[in-house]
């Protein structure tokens, strides 16, 4: 920027020079002033919507404990998020007996975060008010790396579309700048000395 600074005063500075430092100036500002802005906005408005979604699906899903009938041949009904699993455990998919919250006994195939899954194996599960098995509600923690990750991703989007924006206008000046010199050049004509071409 001191180099900028000293060279605006330059005889041999042009306009399309001068256009093209202020583009990368405001560009350089926008990258380390608006970019960041943008991606604390953006991080701050996703997590206050998964905060939301992470409240509700704690209000409307209940731990409880499952009694293991059999091992089902099925797949797990709800594949696990990792970073939501308690423990590194591959599902598994089993046929299992639970009380719903208002008491009534249930008996179903479930999704199975342990390794405990002999008949008569005790392990948690969560259910929806109705008692139907759900997957585990998002906890806080996770919705925070979720936000976090999607602020990073709008800063580093919004720089990016600066620097192609900075790009383009630089490409277009030295576009400009080249058709200005082939237009001198033409109306100028070389000159090597012939007799008669105005030597």
């Amino acid at each position: 920027m001191t180099g900028v600074w000293r060279w605006r005063h330059n005889s041999l500075r042009r306009a399309t020079d001068r256009r093209e430092a202020w583009t990368a100036l405001a560009s350089l500002l926008l990258m380390v002033l608006a970019a960041p802005a943008l991606g604390w906005a953006c991080g701050a408005r996703t997590d206050d919507a998964l905060q939301e979604s992470a409240r509700a699906q704690r209000a409307g899903r209940h731990a409880t404990t499952a009694v293991v009938v059999r091992r089902s041949p099925q797949g797990p009904r709800f594949p696990s998020d990792p970073e939501t699993a308690p423990r590194h455990t591959p599902p598994s998919s089993a046929v299992a007996r639970w009380r719903s919250p208002d008491g009534t006994e249930r008996q179903g195939t479930v999704t199975i975060e342990s390794r405990r899954t002999a008949p008569g194996a005790r392990v948690e599960i969560w259910t929806d008010d109705a008692g139907r098995p759900v997957p585990r509600p998002m906890d806080a923690a996770t919705a925070r790396a979720h936000a976090v990750l999607a602020g990073i991703g709008a800063g580093l989007l919004a720089a990016g579309a600066v620097e192609g924006v900075r790009q383009l206008i630089v490409r277009r000046l030295k576009k400009a700048r080249y058709d200005r010199i082939d237009q001198e050049w033409a109306s100028t004509g070389p000159d090597w000395g012939r007799t008669g071409t105005g030597s």
